[in-house]
């Protein structure tokens, strides 16, 4: 058994707290508060992170999720930290197609919807052989329905700003897959084949880009590395060391931020040859064997 609660896992594989120093800021003209950018999973993670780095660049942000009381805080922090854009949190829930189009609609009030990040993710771990297809239902649902919902709803958006970018977090699981695992991989990899559904029909106005990172310490990671540690009869620490970072060239887990920092990167002017295209930040994960 896990010799470490999901607790003690959170506190010590959990997030840092962002500061502005943490945050990429790039010269972009479409970068400004008249331009709203979308993020989902906001309340938490890499999506908090998105979301406080594209306000750190000066747009107006609309975040969703589910948890309420996450988005307050990252409104909260936002102004502590002194953006120079907005934060403006949208609770709504992925899975009710009336409750996106509220939320896109209310991104629309606020400016010219010209960026959405999808970046809103859940785990559940168990082998093929037991997995409960309700829950495979639910991450389908938020994980890969979700996306191509909010991209379809906001691509008359897109057009009517002159252009877009959608940006989906991927991620090593959607190149190099483990056990148990198996909703979660699957819809990462088909983050990747909406990305370049984007990208075919967007002729170069509309692109899509997506993201892949390794293992990032996230709430999503943390309370999963007792289970993972179960699963294996190993501790907590082994199983960040034997099953996490093992075959990375880069022993240590990211920060969101620095995946968020990506992400506003693509996003930019500056990424404007990212096109269907996916951006792995594994840390020599899947690249390099021994």
């Amino acid at each position: 058994m896990a010799d470490t609660s999901v607790e003690e896992a959170m506190a010590k594989y959990g997030p840092s707290e962002i500061t502005t120093d943490d945050l990429l800021t790039v010269p972009d003209p479409n970068f400004s508060s008249e331009h709203v950018a979308l993020v989902t999973g906001a309340g938490n993670g890499i999506g908090r992170a998105t979301a406080l780095g594209l306000a750190a660049n000066g747009l107006t942000v609309v975040g969703t999720d589910i948890d309420e009381e996450g988005l307050s805080e990252v409104e909260d922090t936002a102004e502590d930290l002194g953006l120079d854009g907005r934060f403006l949190g949208a609770p709504g829930d992925l899975t009710d197609d009336d409750e996106m189009r509220s939320v896109v609609d209310a991104a629309s009030e606020e400016g010219s919807v010209r960026y959405l990040a999808n970046i809103a993710g859940i785990q559940h771990i168990d082998a093929i052989a037991d997995f409960p297809m309700e829950k495979y239902d639910q991450i389908h649902a938020i994980m890969l329905r979700a996306p191509l919902l909010l991209t379809k709803l906001c691509w008359p958006h897109f057009e009517e700003a002159g252009g877009g970018v959608v940006c989906n977090m991927a991620s090593i699981h959607g190149h190099y897959v483990t056990r148990d695992k198996v909703a979660y991989n699957s819809m990462k990899f088909g983050l990747r084949g909406l990305t370049q559904s984007i990208a075919a029909e967007g002729e170069g106005s509309i692109r899509g880009f997506s993201v892949s990172p390794a293992y990032v310490k996230t709430e999503l990671v943390a309370k999963q590395l007792p289970d993972t540690a179960d699963a294996r009869g190993i501790t907590v620490d082994e199983a960040v060391t034997q099953v996490l970072l093992e075959q990375a060239r880069t022993k240590e887990m990211m920060e969101p931020y620095e995946v968020a920092n990506v992400c506003t990167f693509g996003l930019s002017k500056h990424g404007h040859y990212i096109n269907a295209g996916d951006l792995l930040l594994d840390g020599g994960y899947t690249l390099t064997y021994d």
